[in-house]
């Protein structure tokens, strides 16, 4: 379709398509909104228009039907042109960098995340963190810093807010001023609005790599010995039901993602998430969301309701992207049922933790089970608990592989499989450790044989070097 179709235009300046008007730059808007940064803000002659009437006026005259049908690219080249128009028409003096740069900036404001979009592209910033139009963070290596980039209002935020949850189905406003969502590429969104959020609209963006990460690459990065490493690899091929714990920006789902990369590819797989962000490598999986209430508090579907149903879809595996409520109870269920190989993270500061938190959640359901009883659901239900910890220099690391051993009275014995001692840290003040192993057999060795594994990694263990 011709853009004369899509896009209200203004009058075309004379000289339009010489070499020293501006031109489309044919590139995707993201590294030009980075130039902007990079080099400044635009300047305009002293008396003319200002830079947000400049945008107000270019705004009013692009059609919004064009939002929907050009591509970025093209769309980027029309608001070059027609910043020019504007420019002309008001004696606003802007340089081709200038105009190309706001171009980009308006553009990624209609179809885009606006300023963010440069860190989101930025494969070395894992968390943004939105405190205010004013004050944006960033993590890399695990270190917090101040990012620089900055919104124009907090209207500005509001609309980028409202466009990410609008993407998937969901809404944030005053009457429903929290929501959890995702983007394209399955990176996890929180926002909150006022009246709760007294700084403004806030975001929190945890991104993910685009890169699958293996249990190689996480031994690479210092996260796991290899023994330790080899030991989880057997856990989920021999499917043990696993919890992984940890606290929050710890790993947990980047290591859930790693032990499912063992798993069968002739195995039906379904996961339950409340904003869909595991990234499983199988052709037969099954993604099942949670969806809020609407706005007459109807309709929700909840972890537990999407546990229940898994369960009548005949699933092999059932993995829950984060266990924090009465669902608790259904993935004990469907561990006790059949569904060897199950996964979930809870959160949790040990693998102690882990299982009374769990024990906890059992009880939020209402459920007049004992809690002897409960524990006893949790022996038969949970092989192993992962332990993820964010330390003090920023890496990620497991800490604990614990087995859930049996009931001895009233309390769940645990085997600590392998820990991790802290030793010291080294010049960069990163930390350095190594690796205890236990020299109990574990209860599940039986299982290697039975699913034609290796059990000479057992001389490790048993000998006690991690």
């Amino acid at each position: 379709m011709n853009a004369r179709q899509s896009v209200t235009f203004g009058r075309r300046s004379a000289g339009e398509g010489d070499d020293d008007q501006p031109q489309s730059t044919g590139r995707a808007p993201g590294p030009a909104v980075q130039s902007v940064v990079d080099e400044g803000p635009v300047l305009t002659p002293s008396g003319l228009p200002s830079l947000p009437e400049l945008r107000t006026l270019c705004l009013s005259r692009i059609d919004p039907a064009a939002l929907a049908i050009l591509p970025a690219e093209q769309l980027q080249g029309e608001v070059e042109r027609i910043l020019g128009e504007v420019a002309d028409e008001r004696r606003i003096q802007l340089n081709r960098r200038e105009q190309r740069a706001l171009a980009s900036e308006l553009t990624l404001d209609m179809i885009g995340l606006g300023p963010l979009e440069p860190l989101l592209a930025d494969e070395s910033v894992t968390d943004i963190m939105v405190n205010g139009f004013d004050s944006v963070y960033v993590e890399r290596k695990g270190k917090l810093t101040l990012s620089g980039v900055k919104f124009r209002d907090n209207e500005h935020v509001a609309n980028v807010a409202r466009r990410i949850a609008g993407r998937i189905g969901r809404r944030i406003d005053e009457s429903s001023p929290m929501v959890d969502a995702r983007l394209a590429d399955g990176s996890r969104v929180n926002i909150i609005f006022p009246p709760l959020a007294l700084n403004g609209p806030c975001m929190s963006i945890r991104k993910f790599s685009k890169k699958a990460i293996d249990f190689q690459k996480l031994i690479q990065f210092g996260s796991i010995a290899p023994e330790v490493a080899r030991a989880l690899e057997i856990a989920s091929r021999c499917r043990l039901n696993i919890i992984v714990s940890g606290g929050t920006g710890s790993g947990k789902t980047t290591m859930m993602n790693a032990m499912s990369r063992l798993i069968d590819h002739g195995e039906r797989i379904i996961t339950v998430e409340d904003a869909a962000e595991l990234q499983l490598q199988q052709p037969h999986w099954v993604r099942l969301e949670t969806r809020p209430a609407n706005i007459e508090g109807k309709g929700e579907i909840t972890a537990r309701d999407l546990v229940r149903n898994a369960l009548r879809m005949r699933p092999d595996r059932i993995i829950i992207g984060e266990t924090r409520g009465a669902e608790a109870f259904d993935m004990l269920q469907a561990m006790n049922t059949g569904h060897d190989g199950s996964m979930s993270t809870v959160h949790a500061n040990t693998p102690r933790d882990a299982v009374t938190r769990i024990e906890n959640m059992v009880m939020m359901g209402a459920f007049s089970l004992p809690p002897k009883a409960i524990r006893t659901q949790i022996v038969g239900a949970v092989d192993l608990i992962v332990q993820v910890e964010r330390q003090r220099d920023g890496g990620r690391r497991c800490t604990y592989v614990t087995e859930v051993v049996g009931l001895d009275g009233d309390v769940v014995m645990m085997n600590d499989l392998f820990h991790f001692e802290y030793k010291g840290e080294d010049s960069a003040g990163r930390i350095i450790g190594q690796y205890r192993a236990s020299i109990a057999r574990p209860r599940f060795i039986s299982r290697l044989e039975y699913f034609g594994l290796d059990k000479a990694w057992m001389e490790t263990v048993q000998n006690g070097r991690g």
